[in-house]
């Protein structure tokens, strides 16, 4: 298999004002928190929060292109959010191949994304199978 557990991938993301603004306008979340600075800032935060959701097109991306072979398809994934995303911060994503099921052509990672001060924003976990 051409997947080994331990092996580490590393990607980083931006998440600009464009992608928050693509966001709202492709799903219609317009709920404040994320999209009135001045409401965000009632609330305890230090700006708007980015769509948490935003992290799971990031995983798409990883396992669409970040990875060595395009015959993978999602099984499942999980996460967990950690702390608050802000538009403009920059992500550092690491993915480590957790465990590989040979018998089912199936891969785990698990995953964790963390912003500049090196702390957690979320994690989890994300299942993928290998086409033929």
């Amino acid at each position: 298999m051409i997947f080994k557990t331990g092996e580490k991938y590393n990607l980083t993301f931006v998440v600009s004002e464009a992608v928050q603004q693509s966001f709202v306008q492709t799903f219609g979340d317009k709920n404040p928190l994320h999209t009135d600075e001045v409401f965000a800032r009632t609330k305890g935060f230090k700006g708007k929060v980015m769509h948490g959701n935003i992290l799971n097109g990031f995983l798409s991306y990883f396992i669409g292109e970040g990875l060595p072979v395009k015959n993978v398809i999602i099984h499942s994934q999980e996460i967990q959010f950690k702390n608050p995303v802000y538009v403009e911060d920059e992500l550092d994503f690491t993915a480590t191949v957790s465990d590989v099921f040979e018998s089912v052509k199936s891969v785990e990672f698990k995953f964790v994304f963390t912003n500049t001060a090196l702390k957690t924003v979320a994690k989890g976990k994300i299942q993928i199978g290998l086409l033929a």
